[in-house]
This record gives structure tokens, sequence and C-alpha cells, in this order.
């Protein structure tokens, strides 16, 4: 298990909080307070006001039996208090206590909002959290929906959901009761999409404009949906924030890693039943076991995902996304997408006396007699560039999301806008660098409450500005032009690479990089 633990964790960049769940009943308090209460469909819940602004969370979902789809809630009677986060999925994480995950009570949503049963319709923020398809939580601090509730005037919107082979482990080839079961993971998010379809208006949203988001597996999560036909009609627009991991995951690949784990197991497929009881340790050796077996160890910096995901079925998921594009059925929504400069890169911004010839003698191990070349392209996309930035570019999220937004750019009229983040953190910068989810405190307008990653500085919040008004104002209209605060964004097309450069003095860009990511990734066909 604690080998287990070490490949998570240096596989994922993920930094979680969690909580507590949601309470039955409401507890009383004074005449004072203002106690919000909301009906749902399934039972009024009670939150909490704070500044103008309404949080409900850990409001229940779905339930659902082990492997099979979620359905809807047991409605309960009395007032259900919900003032803290609900339980989060099963997951073999160091960051999260075993005490605060629960397989059966981890279908909860939270809710932040200006309004409840208004006559207003706020655009809707949809957040689906990092971590792949293996770990994670919505109860993080930096994507507490309330600043961007305040700012905007949205409603924002996080959920759990069944992750790694309790989301996604397919037992369909051993008995058809489990068809879905490859899916579920997901097929969770589509539930929780339901619920907003049926419920948000009550929180004074709009189920007409919802708009899905998540960074990194949250943004694959995204691609995800795009490709679901449960799915089609409960949002509206999509921003997929460093996301493009390509999974590779088919039935026929689905099926086999299913059976595997059953052998794993000692359990016959015509006794898959059995499996239901397991204990989730068990669980979760004979899956490492099986995926290390069938396809060895995930390289780092692989573009690649496979093991427990999503698996393209035709029925739940017709195609995977990224590959390089989205379906038709998605062809009408607008996107936003894009990734940071440094990303997953081990960076080398600590060597503050790092010279150019050192740095091309570190170059040579990946580049050979190629690395003058290499030099070049990147002073060409980079003129104010450093030996350090030679070494830590991100080699993996940039060209895919190049790949990808060419492909949708291609295959429709939708709009599309793509953002590219520079900006160097200014907390430990000698190592850190513009990293793999710095955008997000950034786009939440949250760097006071993740000063850690972003610095509680003036930079960081002038750049969260623009930022969160950039994702609000696309929430709001599918446009994220800021006017007075930002240059004029447009639309991405192959030909124009148009870019927003964001930094402290932002940019727009056109294929900037477009020869150096070529360079890098040449089987890419940039």
């Amino acid at each position: 298990m604690k080998t287990f633990k070490k490949l998570i964790l240096s596989s994922l960049a993920v930094s979680l909080f969690c909580i507590t769940g949601c309470k039955e009943k409401a507890k009383e308090k004074t005449v004072e307070e203002e106690i919000p209460i909301v009906e749902t469909n399934s039972g009024k819940v009670s939150g909490t006001l704070d500044n103008g602004v309404y949080a409900f969370k850990g409001i229940p979902y779905a339930q659902a039996d082990r492997f099979m789809p979620p359905e809807d809630p047991v409605p309960w009677d009395d007032v259900r208090e919900c003032n803290e986060f609900g339980p989060v999925a099963k997951q073999v994480v160091e960051w999260i206590d075993e005490s605060n995950m629960d397989e059966e009570k981890l279908f909860s949503v939270n809710v932040w909002t200006q309004g409840i049963s208004d006559s207003k319709k706020r655009p809707v923020m949809f957040w689906l959290h990092g971590g792949g398809f293996f770990v994670g939580s919505s109860n993080d601090p930096m994507t507490y929906g309330k600043a961007l509730a305040e700012k905007g005037d949205v409603v924002v919107v996080s959920v759990n959901h069944r992750l790694n082979i309790l989301g996604f482990l397919d037992l369909s080839a051993a008995d058809q009761k489990y068809a879905h079961s490859a899916n579920v993971g997901m097929l969770d998010v589509v539930k929780a999409l339901e619920w907003v379809n049926n419920n948000i208006a009550s929180f004074g949203g709009d189920p007409n404009n919802v708009t899905i988001l998540g960074e990194s597996g949250g943004g694959g999560k995204v691609g995800t949906l795009m490709g679901m036909p449960a799915a089609k009609g409960l949002f509206h627009k999509s921003i997929i924030q460093s996301g493009t991991l390509i999974n590779v995951m088919t039935q026929e690949k689905s099926q086999k890693l299913g059976l595997a784990v059953l052998e794993k197991l000692e359990i016959s497929p015509d006794q898959v039943d059995k499996i239901t009881n397991v204990d989730y340790a068990d669980l979760v050796k004979a899956g490492h076991e099986a995926v290390a077996e069938i396809n060895g160890e995930r390289k780092p910096g692989s573009p690649e995902m496979f093991g427990f995901a999503p698996s393209q079925d035709g029925v739940d998921l017709i195609q995977q996304p990224f590959s390089p594009g989205f379906p038709d059925m998605s062809k009408d929504i607008p996107l936003m997408i894009g990734s940071t400069l440094n990303e997953l890169m081990p960076t080398v911004y600590g060597e503050k006396d790092l010279t150019l010839e050192q740095a091309k003698e570190r170059l040579k191990k990946t580049y050979g007699d190629k690395t003058n070349q290499y030099v070049e392209l990147y002073a060409q996309a980079y003129p104010d560039y450093t030996p350090q930035d030679l070494l830590s570019v991100d080699t993996v999220f940039r060209p895919f999301t190049i790949r990808t937004a060419d492909a949708r750019a291609d295959e429709s009229s939708a709009p599309l806008y793509v953002y590219f983040l520079a900006w160097k953190s200014q907390v430990d910068n000698a190592s850190k660098g513009s990293f793999h989810g710095l955008d997000i405190p950034l786009a939440f307008y949250n760097v006071d409450l993740r000063p850690g990653w972003t610095g509680d500085t003036e930079e960081a919040w002038a750049l969260s500005d623009k930022m969160s008004d950039a994702w609000l104002n696309f929430a709001k209209t599918g446009n994220p032009n800021v006017e007075g605060k930002l240059p004029q964004w447009d639309t991405y097309t192959k030909e124009n690479g148009n870019t927003m450069y964001f930094d402290n003095q932002s940019k727009i860009i056109h294929n900037h990089d477009r020869a150096l990511m070529s360079f890098i990734k040449p089987e890419l066909g940039l």
C-alpha cells in the first residue's frame, strides 16, 4: 500500500483539504441569525450567509450501490443542515484522513450564490476538481466559490464523485448488469448536472446557462462530458485548464483490465457479485497489480492515461476527448482552453547562477546536436528567456493544447478562446515558476486562500482580478473579453494562433511557440 501511495503522490500534483459532512437536521439558531433555507427536489436544506453570499455545502445529489449508476438520493422530511463539506471519495492519498472519506456518502454538491429563490437568473459555474480520475476533492479552499459569486454575481457549484477503481472498473465482460460500471464516476457528474438542472433556479441560478470548468483531471472530465450523450443539454459552455492528457481507454482495454482485477481477487466471472463486498484496500491492491501487469508503470511526463478512467463504450462515452478534438454532439459548445508555462516540469529556477552554456550541456541529453536549434526556436518564442527557462518549459500540456485547439477550430464554428499563463509565482519564485494549477486561485479570485502558491501580493491580485473577470465573462456570455483590463481577445484559428498571454503585462500573441512545440513534439504535426 505504501508503494501505491508513493506512486500516486509522485504522478499527481494535487493539494487538497477535506472537512466533515452534512448533518441531518438544522441546529437551533438565535433569532438574530438568518438561516437561509432552500427547497430541493429531495427536501429542504439550510446554509449560511457570509457578506451577502449564501453557502450550502454537502447537499446530497445521488446515492449508488458499488459499481452501479447513481440514482436519486433518499428524500428527507426535516430541514437538512448543509453548513459543512461532505465526505470525499475513497482514495489513497496522505493529505486526506480516511475518516473524511465515505463510499456511500460522498455524493454531494456545494453551492455559493448571492440570491435564493429570487427572480434573477444567474450564470452557473460548475467546477470539477483535479487529480486525474484517481484522487481529489471539491473541498479545497482555492476553489471555494464565494469570491466568484460575490465578484461576478454567478452561482458556483462544485461536486464530489466516485474516483479510481470504484468509479471506473469495467465489469461488463463478466455480467451485463455492470454494463455501466466502467463510467459510473462520470455518470455521477452527469447526475450532479441533472441536479443543477432541476434545482439551481431555487438558488438563483439559470439552468440554461451552465459552464463546466476544471483543471488537470478536472479539465479531462470537462472534455469527457463533451462526449457523453447523457450530459447533452445540461451544460452550455466549457473551460479546460491544463487538461489535455489523452485517455486511451477503450471498451476492449477496460474489459480486459476488469477481468484481470477479478483474477487478482480470485473471483470467477460467474461470481462477479462477490466483488461488491471486497474491502477497498484489497480492491486498490488488485487494481494496481492488474494495471502494472497489463500496461506497466506509467512514465512521468507521458501524455497518455490508462487504467481506471472513463472507457469509450459507444453508449455512455462515444469519443475520448482530445483525440484530437471532440464529437459532433458538442460542436455548438463555446470553449476556452489553456495551459501554463512550466506545468509539471521540474524547474531549475533555484539555480540562479546557471549559464547559457551550462543549460546547453544539459539540453544535449535530450536534443543532442539539435540543441542550438532548440535554443534558437525558444528565443523566437520567448525573446527575454533565461537559461533556467530553457530547462523548465512544459513539453506536454502546451503542445497537446495547440493540437486540440487546432482540431476544435477545424471541427466547429463555436467560439474558441485560448489562453497561456506565463506569470511566475512570487512565492519561492526561484523554484516554482508558472506551475501546474497556478491558474486555479487566480481564476477563482482566491489568491488569499492559497498564498503559498501565488503570494498575497498586489501583483497577484491584479492578475487575479483580470483572469477572474475573463472567466466570469465567459461564463456569462461565452466571450471572455474584459474591456479596459485586457487587450481585445479574438477567437482562435490555427492560422492566427490567437492566444491571451497572461502576465503582469498581458498581451495577445499569435502562434508564438508553434515552431518550438513542433520541434519538441514533431509527431503531432503542429
